[in-house]
């Protein structure tokens, strides 16, 4: 795990040098970033929103369109796609075998120098451990009934009655199933047929939202998701509440909450 951290923050992920995987997913924050598209390694404009790479592996599939199945499957496509880090986890093997120390821990840890399924592995097994428990309505449900008050409660209970619920829900309260984009509506911009359910786990701190990152708000979301995918126009007093329980939903990574990344360079 401690080698995939490092891996996770080393530039020579990309073929330029330019990027590693915390350049777009900031661990110290929101583990995504501020940006509606983040710039890859090429320069060019990403499709799609980044999505935080916190509790990602207790989603079904990977990423928007759920293309994968495994995380290592989905790491080695991501290191040889040219719209992303334009090289190959066998063109990075090459660049980590010149550094000794690199070499080292992988031999501690492998028992052997990099190779491919090393540094997919050790990749992989460090983005299984980001995941972000301690919320407060995860603490409600393990019993503490003064986790919520009484208004996160009740937007609790829109959330279930208005049908929210429907597609967030298991352990990632989404994550697990592929939903049309505008089920009723359309988004008003384009959206392939059908996304992943993102997890709104931290929903509160991973504005801007949606696969294009179009809205800035938790307020805007949910009345668009209303109109779009429930076909109801939510009053103001129904957002607030349910933006009252989604903020119950933030969790901890290495005991500090999750918080909104800022707009400062990431590393």
């Amino acid at each position: 795990m401690a080698l995939g951290e490092r891996l996770f923050a080393d530039r020579r992920l990309s073929r330029n040098g330019t990027h590693s995987c915390a350049t777009c997913h900031d661990l110290k924050s929101n583990g995504a970033g501020v940006e509606a598209r983040d710039i890859s390694a090429n320069g060019q404009m990403l499709v799609y929103n980044t999505p935080t790479v916190f509790n990602a592996a207790l989603s079904f599939r990977l990423p928007w369109e759920g293309r994968f199945r495994a995380m290592e499957t989905f790491l080695e496509e991501i290191l040889a796609s040219p719209v992303i880090m334009g090289s190959s986890a066998d063109e990075t093997v090459r660049r980590l075998r010149a550094d000794p120390d690199v070499v080292r821990q992988f031999q501690d840890a492998y028992g052997r120098a990099p190779d491919v399924p090393a540094l997919l592995d050790a990749l992989s097994v460090h983005q299984r451990s980001l995941l972000t428990p301690g919320s407060r309505f995860d603490r409600w449900l393990a019993g503490d009934a003064d986790a919520l008050t009484r208004e996160e409660l009740a937007g609790y209970q829109q959330f279930k009655s208005l049908g929210c619920i429907s597609c967030h829900q298991g352990v990632n309260v989404g994550g697990n199933l592929f939903q049309k984009p505008g089920i009723f509506h359309p988004l008003g911009w384009p959206a392939p047929e059908a996304v992943r359910v993102p997890s709104l786990r931290n929903v509160a701190a991973t504005a801007p939202y949606f696969h294009a990152g179009s809205e800035a708000t938790l307020h805007d979301a949910v009345k668009i998701m209303g109109i779009t995918q429930l076909d109801r126009l939510l009053t103001d007093a129904q957002v607030e509440a349910v933006v009252a329980f989604l903020n119950t939903l933030t969790g901890n990574y290495r005991g500090e909450p999750v918080r909104p990344a800022t707009a400062a360079p990431r590393p």
